[in-house]
C-alpha cells in the first residue's frame, strides 16, 4: 500500500488491488459452483440437495465469517498509521474469534440441520442428500474461519495476489476431488451430491495449510511473527471486533439469507423449478463476484487513507469504485440477458428445467445495477468504520420489503415462482438507494471532523 497524488495514479493500485481480490472470490465461488454443476450431472434430486443445503450453509456461513471481515479495516487503518505491533495483535485476537465461532457453527448445524430441513416440503431424496452435505462440510468449517481471518491480514496489507495464488492453486484440486467423490472415481465410493461436501471441506483444510506456511514464511507477513507471542484473550480488542464485525456480518446475513428464504420458501414448487432457480442464483453469484471485489478493496483503499489522514483520497477511492462497478454491472446484464438459455443449457439438459431457468435469468439481469451499487459502497462504509446504520438498513430492505413483497406476489398473483424475484429486485434497488445516501453522509462528517483537527 502506498499513498498516490493522481486519479490516474489511483486507478492503477484499485485495479492492482482489486484484480487479484476478483480472482480470489471467482475461485473461491467456483468452489460452490462446481459443487452444484457437477451434482447436476449426476441427477436432478443431487441438484437440489445440494442446493438446498448450500443455501443453509452459505448464509450461515456468510453471516458468521462477516463478522471477521472487521480485520481487513482494522489492520489496514493500523497499518496507514503505521502501528504494526497492535496489528498482529488485531489478527491474533481475530483468530481466537474465528475459533469460536466456528465451534459454534458446527455445534448448531450437527444439531439442528435435520430440524430446519424437516419442517421443509422436500423429497426424502432430496432430505437426505441437504442433510448429508452440510455434514460433510461441517468437516470444513474450522480451517474456512481461521482462512477467513488470515485472508483479511494478507489483503489488508494490499498483498492481494497473494491469496489470489493460493485459491488458483487450490480450486482445481476441488474440481478434480469433486470428480472423485461425486462419481465414485479412482476407487472412491460413488456418493453423488454428498461427494461435492467432502471435496470441498478437504479444500478448505488446504487453502488453510497453504496460507499458514505463506504467512510464517514469506515477505511481507513473517516480519509481523504472527504465529509467535500469542497473547492472552484481550476484551478490549474482541469488543473493536465484534462491535464493527457483527453489524457487518448481519448485513451480510441478511442479504445472503434472503435468497436462501426465498430458495427454501420455493420447496412448496416441483424439484424443476427448485433446479431451475437455483441455475439462475448460482450463475447470478458468479457475476456478483465483481462487485464484491470492489466492495473488498475499496475498504481497504478507504481505510488505509482513513488511518493515514487523508480523507479526499479516501472519497476519490469510494466514487472511482461505485463507477467501475456500475459499467461492469451494465455489461453484465446485457450479457445475462442475451445468453440466457445456454448459462441455462450449461447446467442441464432438462428441457423443464431449462424452461424455468430462462425466465428466472431475465430477472437476475435486471437486478444487476442494484447489485452494482450496494456492494461497494458497503464496502466503503467498512472502510470508514460505519457499519452500524448499513446493518438496519440492510435488514429493511431485503427483510421487510424484499421478502414480503415476494410472497405476495408468489402467492396472490399470476407470477408464481417470479414473483419473488421482483421482491429480491425490489429489496436490492431499495438497499443500494439508502446505502449511497448515507455513504455521501458519512463522507461529508469525516471531511468536517478532519478540517476542525487541521483548524485546531
Amino acid at each position: 500500500m502506498y499513498q498516490t497524488t493522481t486519479i490516474k495514479d489511483k486507478y492503477k493500485l484499485m485495479l492492482k488491488m482489486i484484480v487479484p481480490i476478483l480472482v480470489t472470490q471467482v475461485a473461491m465461488y467456483l468452489i460452490s459452483f462446481f459443487d452444484i454443476l457437477m451434482s447436476s450431472r449426476y441427477g436432478t434430486a443431487d441438484l437440489a440437495g445440494v442446493s438446498i443445503g448450500s443455501s443453509i450453509w452459505m448464509p450461515i456461513y456468510i453471516g458468521l465469517s462477516g463478522i471477521l471481515l472487521a480485520i481487513t479495516p482494522i489492520v489496514s487503518q493500523l497499518v496507514g498509521a503505521k502501528k504494526e505491533l497492535d496489528a498482529k495483535k488485531a489478527v491474533q485476537q481475530g483468530i481466537y474469534v474465528a475459533i469460536l465461532l466456528a465451534v459454534l457453527i458446527f455445534s448448531v448445524l450437527l444439531v439442528g440441520i435435520d430440524w430446519i430441513l424437516g419442517n421443509m416440503n422436500l423429497e426424502t431424496s432430496v432430505h437426505n442428500i441437504a442433510k448429508s452435505y452440510i455434514y460433510a462440510m461441517c468437516a470444513g468449517i474450522l480451517p474456512l474461519f481461521l482462512f477467513c481471518v488470515l485472508r483479511c491480514f494478507i489483503d489488508a496489507l494490499g498483498q492481494t495476489r497473494v491469496t489470489m495464488m493460493i485459491t488458483l492453486l487450490t480450486t482445481p484440486i476441488n474440481i478434480m476431488l469433486n470428480y472423485i467423490f461425486i462419481f465414485g472415481k479412482f476407487g472412491a465410493p460413488e456418493l453423488g451430491g454428498i461427494g461435492a461436501g467432502v471435496a470441498t471441506a478437504i479444500t478448505y483444510w488446504l487453502i488453510f495449510f497453504i496460507t499458514v506456511w505463506i504467512i510464517a514464511k514469506h515477505v511481507p507477513f513473517e516480519r509481523f511473527r504472527i504465529f509467535h507471542d500469542w497473547p492472552k484473550l484481550e476484551w478490549l480488542r474482541w469488543k473493536e471486533i465484534l462491535i464493527i464485525g457483527v453489524p457487518i456480518g448481519i448485513s451480510l446475513f441478511a442479504e445472503t439469507s434472503i435468497f436462501s428464504a426465498v430458495t427454501m420458501m420455493m420447496s412448496s414448487f416441483s424439484t424443476e423449478i427448485i433446479a431451475a432457480h437455483q441455475i439462475a442464483l448460482n450463475f447470478t453469484s458468479l457475476l456478483y463476484m465483481v462487485p464484491l471485489s470492489i466492495s473488498m478493496g475499496v475498504t481497504i483503499l478507504v481505510g488505509f487513507e482513513i488511518g493515514a489522514g487523508r480523507m479526499q483520497d479516501a472519497r476519490i477511492y469510494s466514487y472511482l469504485c461505485v463507477a467501475t462497478a456500475i459499467l461492469f454491472s451494465f455489461i453484465s446484464a446485457c450479457i445475462l440477458f442475451l445468453l440466457r438459455e445456454p448459462v441455462a443449457n450449461m447446467y442441464t439438459t432438462d428441457r423443464e428445467v431449462i424452461e424455468y431457468a430462462v425466465q428466472f435469468l431475465v430477472f437476475a439481469a435486471i437486478f444487476q445495477l442494484s447489485d452494482a451499487i450496494q456492494a461497494p459502497v458497503q464496502g466503503a462504509l467498512r472502510g470508514y468504520k460505519d457499519v452500524m446504520i448499513t446493518f438496519i438498513m440492510a435488514i429493511i430492505s431485503y427483510w421487510v420489503i424484499g421478502l414480503p413483497v415476494g410472497y405476495t406476489l408468489a402467492t396472490h398473483t399470476d407470477f408464481g415462482p417470479f414473483g419473488y424475484w421482483i421482491g429480491l429486485v425490489a429489496g436490492l434497488t431499495t438497499g443500494a438507494i439508502t446505502l449511497l445516501i448515507r455513504l455521501l453522509l458519512v463522507q461529508k462528517r469525516f471531511t468536517s471532523t478532519s478540517k476542525v483537527k487541521i483548524a485546531n
